[in-house]
C-alpha cells in the first residue's frame, strides 16, 4: 500500500504537516525555556527546541547542518550547560523571576518584532527563482576551509574555552565541598 502525497483528512502535503509539527514543537519548547522555574527542565526544553530545529533543517534539505545542530548544540552545548548548572547551583529558581517584572516592555518589543516580520514576509517575492542549494559534505568542506577558515577557528577556540570553563567550574565546586 502506497502512502498518498497528501494527508487525507486535511489535504496538506506531508512536508507541510511535518513543518507545522516541528514549528509548534520548537516554539512551544522555547516558551517553556523562558517560563519554567526549574532550571533543569528549562535546559531539557532547550534541547527539545534544538532537536525540532534540526528536524526543520532536514526538511529544508540540509542534513549536514542538521547533524551539526544535533552534535554541537544538543550533544555538547546543552549537556555542558546542564552539567554546569547541576554542579554549581541549586535546582529551583527564585520565587519571582527577573523577566516577570519586565513583561510590558517585552510584550511591546515582541509586538514590534512581529509587525516587522509580517511586513518583511509580505514584501518578499516568494516566486523568485534562486540557485539550487548544494548541501553535500564535499561542498560544505570546500566552503568552510576555503572561505571561512578564520570563523571556523574562532568557533573551535570558543568551544575549547567552554569545555575548559566547565572543567574549572566543576573542579571549583569539588574544592568547596571538600
Amino acid at each position: 500500500m502506497a502512502i498518498p502525497d497528501a494527508v487525507p483528512i486535511i489535504n496538506l502535503s506531508w512536508d507541510d504537516v511535518l513543518f507545522i509539527l516541528l514549528s509548534v514543537t520548537m516554539i512551544g519548547s522555547a516558551l517553556l525555556v523562558v517560563t519554567l522555574r526549574d532550571i533543569i527542565r528549562c535546559g531539557l526544553a532547550m534541547m527539545i527546541s534544538f532537536a525540532a530545529l534540526a528536524g526543520l533543517y532536514v526538511l529544508l534539505g540540509a542534513p549536514m547542518v542538521a547533524a551539526a545542530q544535533v552534535l554541537i548544540y544538543i550533544g555538547a552545548i546543552s549537556v555542558l550547560i546542564l552539567f554546569a548548572i547541576m554542579l554549581t547551583q541549586t535546582k529551583g529558581g527564585p520565587i519571582r523571576l527577573v523577566f516577570q517584572t519586565q513583561a510590558v516592555p517585552a510584550a511591546l518589543a515582541a509586538l514590534v518584532l512581529a509587525v516587522l516580520l509580517v511586513l518583511s514576509i509580505l514584501a518578499t517575492n516568494w516566486n523568485a527563482v534562486s540557485a539550487p542549494i548544494r548541501t553535500g559534505t564535499a561542498e560544505l568542506a570546500k566552503v568552510l576551509f576555503d572561505q571561512f577558515v578564520l570563523p571556523l577557528e574562532v568557533v573551535s577556540v570558543l568551544l575549547l574555552a567552554a569545555v575548559i570553563g566547565g572543567i574549572f567550574l566543576a573542579r571549583r565546586s569539588e574544592d568547596r565541598s571538600a
